[in-house]
């Protein structure tokens, strides 16, 4: 079967999740050297509260997640600011893309491969961050796990696609960067694309990527 729709995952695949703590460190001296754990831990306890909180059946949209990442990240860190913690969140809302992402998306248009988002993003966040990236003319939908209040790697996540975009699973090209994100998206039964930008191994995990990019920028050429 041919590709006939290409799906990517939001938030460090598409934008830069560590934007927001790095061009804050610019103009706020206490982030000068702290930015980069910040974002770290930021971004790790947002994912991890999103799968604590499917496995407790208590969904929470995931801007409120963020929040709850950035306060636990800023107490880390030992900043009681919320003023900043606001700044931040602001910053996140408009998250830019990475530099291959409009070229890339482009290209899939003109090879007339459909194009989406599937996001574990609240649709006012992400619409947001597309809104801020101009990318939303490169796009034909964007998908929000809000619509059925469950986090990736959720099996009714996946499906979100087939019965929104009427296409099947063995001609979806599912592309993330998360490894955890591929895992599922992949034993889900998506071609997979894992967009390894720091060089870590696979995950051991049940299903594994069909491919391993280094950036966006090959997306096309798998096609």
């Amino acid at each position: 079967m041919s590709i006939q729709l290409v799906v990517f995952d939001a938030y460090g695949t598409l934008f830069d999740v560590d934007a927001a703590a790095r061009d804050m460190s610019a103009t706020e001296p206490r982030l000068a050297d702290l930015w980069p754990r910040l974002a770290a831990d930021w971004r790790r306890k947002q994912l991890e509260y999103s799968w604590l909180r499917e496995v407790m059946g208590d969904y929470v949209d995931f801007w409120q997640l963020t929040r709850d990442g950035l306060d636990w990240a800023m107490a880390a860190q030992g900043l009681d600011d919320p003023a900043l913690a606001e700044k931040l969140m602001g910053l996140y809302r408009e998250l830019p893309a990475f530099p291959e992402v409009p070229a890339m998306l482009d290209a899939l248009h003109h090879r007339g491969v459909g194009r989406a988002i599937l996001t574990n993003g609240s649709p006012d966040m992400v619409g947001a961050a597309v809104h801020a990236a101009g990318i939303g003319h490169l796009l034909d939908d964007v998908l929000s796990v809000d619509s059925v209040k469950r986090f990736k790697p959720a099996a009714d996540v996946y499906a979100l696609v087939e019965a929104r975009m009427g296409v099947p699973p063995d001609q979806v090209l599912f592309v993330s960067s998360n490894g955890w994100d591929a895992a599922g998206a992949a034993r889900f039964g998506f071609r997979v694309a894992w967009v390894n930008r720091a060089g870590l191994p696979v995950d051991h995990l049940p299903a594994r990527p069909t491919h391993q990019l280094s950036d966006l920028a090959g997306i096309p050429e798998l096609i």
